[in-house]
């Protein structure tokens, strides 16, 4: 057998505990017999509240990583980069500009993993003479990776010589901790987690919920995640009070590991009403299919590739919270319906967003590569 594929990983791992962290993570941790995966971390961020955003700093540790992954390619033999780019944001992406210019001439083959998408439609943003060191940092890449095919194409935009789609995957935690849902003639309990801001649909997930309860329907609200600003925190706050429903709704926070499961495992109904600019896949919403929880979610870039309309729960169109309510209350309604769309969740999880066919998919993916040289 041939000696494994070197290929150098550039990426963030947590914390921060984001979706593109937790599968660089996943990614990292898996054992191949056709590839070897070396690491530098990207060390921008230590935490939700400064990720995209410029600091001193920041600057200082991008050029410290240029300079480890020029010492990590020729210590380590790796030939291929495998790097996830930015959104379509200001300052990531000018990091991304210097970075992948001063790095891809010096390995022969790239491979970028769109995570966030967006990037490719994002040159005419910058000014004129940037533009061709843009294309000169993302274009012509060997291998580009979406999470769904119904993201942006990202790839092809961009000219990669092959595009393909590969689905994220976690591990299967059912059975780590005590699964729940409401007693009879209890209250139900809705759960969003995300970064609590606009885009994720924290506000038309408050007026949905508001037009729930004044249906008559016994539900509570939690909501996982940190706040985006402490403006907007103070807004939703307000419209809670306003409309008599702050006992029926907390706020979590952020949340980890078991205490995070727990709250996955023992709610009724999952619900994601998400339009944020660089969403490509929603792996919260897996999160809860897991646990057999039927979900809400919105038509939106790479969502519906998780949630099948219909099946294992319902999508609405984006900043819709009158469809959301009207979601929800099926579902709050109907208890049979709620069992059978969690199971049928739980099928798709099975079939689809496994830990292990996500780590099976990228070593075919990387060494495949290596192969057709």
């Amino acid at each position: 057998m041939s000696a494994p594929l070197r290929v150098l990983v550039v990426g963030q791992t947590p914390p921060p505990f984001g979706g593109q962290a937790m599968m660089v993570q996943a990614l990292l941790d898996g054992r191949y017999e056709r590839v070897e995966l070396h690491h530098v971390r990207l060390r921008y961020s230590d935490d939700m509240d400064s990720v995209g955003k410029f600091a001193l700093r920041k600057v200082a540790v991008l050029f410290a990583t240029i300079l480890d992954v020029w010492v990590a390619r020729f210590r380590h033999g790796t030939r291929m980069l495998y790097y996830p780019p930015s959104g379509p944001n200001m300052v990531p992406v000018l990091r991304d500009i210097v970075f992948l210019c001063a790095v891809r001439p010096f390995f022969k083959w790239t491979v970028f993993h769109f995570h966030a998408g967006g990037v490719s439609g994002f040159e005419p943003h910058l000014p004129a003479v940037l533009r061709p060191f843009f294309r000169w940092a993302y274009r012509g890449a060997d291998l580009a990776i979406r999470t769904a095919p119904q993201n942006p194409e990202d790839g092809i935009a961009l000219s990669a010589k092959r595009s393909i789609v590969v689905p994220n995957g976690i591990p299967d935690m059912r059975g780590s901790v005590v699964e729940g849902t409401a007693a009879e003639g209890g209250p139900l309990t809705i759960l969003f987690t995300g970064v609590l801001i606009p885009s994720k649909g924290v506000r038309v997930l408050l007026e949905a919920f508001r037009q729930v309860v004044a249906q008559g329907a016994d539900v509570r609200l939690e909501l996982m995640g940190r706040w985006g600003d402490p403006a907007f925190q103070g807004e939703c706050e307000g419209f809670l009070r306003n409309h008599g429903l702050a006992g029926r709704v907390t706020f979590l926070g952020v949340m980890h590991d078991r205490e995070k499961l727990e709250h996955f495992a023992g709610c009724d109904i999952f619900c994601f009403p998400s339009h944020f600019e660089a969403e490509s896949f929603g792996l919260v919403l897996v999160e809860a299919m897991q646990f057999a929880k039927p979900v809400v979610s919105t038509h939106w870039r790479g969502i519906p590739s998780v949630v099948q309309d219909g099946v294992n729960g319902f999508l609405v169109p984006v900043e819709d919270p009158a469809a959301v309510a009207d979601r929800l209350l099926r579902l709050v309604r109907d208890k049979e319906l709620r069992l059978h769309m969690g199971m049928e969740g739980r099928r798709i999880f099975t079939e689809q967003f496994t830990l292990e066919g996500f780590r099976r998919n990228m070593e075919e993916a990387l060494s495949g590569i290596g192969e057709q040289d």
